[in-house]
């Protein structure tokens, strides 16, 4: 095998999170949607520690015990990566407090930050301390008796008391912003004054511990560990082992003390102690944390937001069923663009159509408040045959999609949970409608979940369709995965249309790259396009610099993860990679392989990283209709132009910014005013 190399996965993910934060710091971005991307990061880098610092550093040890794992190299990942993070607060707190609370100042938003309370406010934030916040602390004294279990990510202050001349005391002290709004806003002359519910509580401690001496008050997080144990011989229903292993889940091993920079050493190595953080990575942070809160600041100023962008109704008829629609040509949705009510109707319109008889539909992350939900509960008790694949192992999701499955269950909806190994990721439903003595087929193919709360920020593409042969492979995907099975050589389904991961994606997939070095090397014009939010899996980064080395121009458009190294004498220099970050999160995936002039346009659920490939069940599929097929590649060309929002990536990993040359391009914005134009 040649020698090919990668960049690493997380830190590759570093740098991505590094180019969020840095969207804050530019000055055409309106101003609180700046600090929102101070949020954004903030919780990216808490998912960061709870998910992946694990595993570095279970990598690290096992490479101690192991030949096959370099101990050094992991050891120099974990390192690296660490000081990434570092570097990346002292930045985050830069831009905080040198750019953007100036900037809240000069529009008379004060936000008190590391610094006293006006004299004016001592009165009314101690009224609502007193009145508000009391009722919620709950101080817990620490010594070798304590007991106390800090939870994930929840805030807390380690507080110094001296009761005399020689007693002193540590107490532990939660800062209850679960329970109340993280911050405080009150007018005063004409100003608007934001204040942490931290420094309230700092500000009346006094009030507290009325006959102690407070000798110093130091803020703390311990962030820990989100695996869920999931065992393969459970021999109960996975919905009861998620269920306890959700109780779980926030008992997980400390994988990040977070702590304010002045608290003293000894203070430090005390806390250590008493609540068991030996192994957790000890980080220096500042007086506040969980900064992801920044997205609820109480700042409501029109001009200091995104200007509105109203979401495009598609133009479809309103006096004739949306089935009849779509049979007459496909339709796309591209969120959050244009209007999700295209999809609410789909399944609105079958739950309540007397001759569709079944739906069948994944879901992965349903919304909080879920309108598919409801209406696939409806179609139920209007005596549908309703199947849903629910995935219950969805990070983060999982009690939501749990709640929602005792729902649906509750109301006769048939629901399908996959085995405990693999994941179903895939975004697809089926409607089965009866037509005479014949059934009609309809359905939805997506890139991203089923969830009408996400697709307002998320863009993605819902291809809504009557293809026949695609649906008939639908159907035979729901009927493998309704036998709750891994997909094995015994099992197989031939898939002529679809790219299902577990049966032909990765083959197919290399296949379609395997053409293209064809035609470069018979001297034809050959290249790909790829969009997708992570790519890490070897076999395909190996066939794309394969690909590159025969000549094959590939333009890659990768949010996130991205390990293959472009632009490398040799291995990668026809291989380009581009990353946008916007107002919206890009979240399609686009596959374009230009086969000889006559392009083959696929879109799906899958990214190419191993656990798509090997552990989860994926649908890519192809786009037949012209029309769309012209609309996804004319998306795709404006992301490739574009010279605002977009940085290129280089064989360093620096994330370089594009150079305007002409007009500038937008994407996002570029991408609206197309689709508005489509309805003219």
């Amino acid at each position: 095998m040649p020698d090919y190399k990668y960049f690493n996965r997380d830190i590759s993910w570093l740098s991505f999170n590094r180019r969020v934060l840095e969207e804050a710091a530019i000055a055409t971005v309106p101003l609180i949607e700046r600090i929102r991307f101070l949020s954004i990061y903030s919780s990216n880098l808490d998912e960061f520690y709870r998910v992946r610092m694990p595993v570095l550093r279970a990598l690290k040890n096992i490479g101690q015990k192991s030949e096959a794992i370099d101990a050094d190299e992991q050891e120099n990942i974990l390192q690296q990566a660490t000081g990434m993070v570092l570097q990346q607060q002292v930045r985050f707190g830069e831009i905080l407090s040198t750019q953007l609370i100036p900037e809240l100042k000069a529009n008379k938003i004060k936000l008190l930050y590391n610094g006293d309370l006006p004299q004016s406010l001592e009165k009314e934030i101690s009224d609502y301390f007193l009145s508000e916040v009391l009722a919620f602390l709950q101080p817990v004294v620490l010594n070798a008796d304590t007991t106390f279990f800090p939870e994930n990510n929840k805030l807390y202050f380690i507080i110094q008391l001296r009761n005399g001349a020689d007693k002193e005391e540590l107490v532990l002290l939660n800062i209850p912003s679960d329970d109340l709004p993280r911050f405080f806003s009150t007018k005063c002359d004409g100003e608007q004054f934001i204040c942490f519910l931290d420094d309230i509580i700092r500000f009346n401690l006094n009030k507290l511990f009325k006959n102690e001496t407070i000798e110093g008050c130091y803020s703390i997080k311990i962030t820990r560990d989100a695996e869920l144990d999931l065992k393969d011989e459970y021999s109960g229903e996975l919905s009861d082992q998620i269920e306890q292993q959700l109780q779980k889940r926030d008992n997980g091993l400390a994988t990040r003390f977070l702590h304010q920079a002045d608290m003293p050493l000894r203070t430090l190595q005390a806390i250590t102690q008493h609540l068991g953080l030996q192994n957790a990575i000890t980080v220096v942070g500042g007086r506040y944390h969980n900064l992801k809160d920044l997205n609820s600041l109480p700042v409501n100023t029109p001009a200091l937001l995104y200007d509105k962008w109203p979401a495009i109704s598609l133009p479809v008829p309103i006096d004739e069923p949306l089935a009849s629609t779509i049979a007459k040509q496909d339709l796309l949705v591209n969120t959050p663009y244009q209007s999700y009510h295209t999809i609410l109707r789909f399944f609105n319109e079958a739950a309540n159509n007397p001759d569709v008889e079944e739906i069948n539909v994944t879901l992965y992350r349903v919304a909080s408040d879920s309108k598919i939900v409801n209406a696939l509960i409806s179609a139920a008790k209007n005596g549908k045959q309703v199947k849903v694949v629910v995935e219950l192992k969805a990070r983060f999701d999982e009690a939501n999609n749990l709640k929602w499955a005792k729902k649906m269950k509750n109301a006769g909806v048939q629901i399908i949970y996959s085995v405990t190994a693999l994941k179903v990721h895939a975004k697809i439903a089926l409607v089965k409608t009866r037509k005479g003595d014949r059934i009609a087929y309809s359905g939805l193919l997506a890139t991203g979940n089923f969830n009408e709360g996400t697709a307002r920020f998320y863009t993605d593409h819902i291809l809504l369709t009557t293809n026949p042969e695609i649906l008939r492979e639908i159907e035979l995907l729901f009927i493998f995965l309704a036998k709750r099975q891994k997909p094995s050589a015994e099992n197989q389904i031939k898939f002529n249309h679809l790219l299902v991961a577990g049966f032909n994606l990765q083959t197919k997939f290399l296949a379609l790259i395997d053409r293209e070095i064809a035609f470069a090397q018979q001297g034809k014009p050959a290249s790909i396009i790829i969009k997708m939010n992570n790519l890490e899996e070897k076999v395909m980064i190996n066939k794309l610099y394969e690909a590159s080395q025969a000549g094959v121009k590939i333009q890659l458009i990768i949010r996130g993860i991205c390990c293959l190294i472009p632009g490398v004498k040799g291995m990668s220099e026809n291989i380009s990679i581009k990353r946008i970050v916007d107002r919206y999160l890009e979240h399609g995936r686009v596959f374009i392989f230009n086969n000889n002039g006559n392009p083959e346009l696929f879109m799906g659920s899958a990214d190419w990283m191993n656990r798509n490939i090997y552990h989860r069940i994926e649908v890519c599929f192809p786009v037949y209709d012209a029309v769309i097929k012209e609309q996804i590649t004319h998306l795709v060309n404006l992301q490739l132009s574009d010279n605002v929002q977009a940085v290129d990536i280089d064989s360093n990993l620096n994330q370089i910014k594009v150079e305007a040359k002409g007009e500038a391009v937008q994407s996002q914005k570029a991408i609206y005013q197309y689709l508005k134009t489509l309805n003219e």
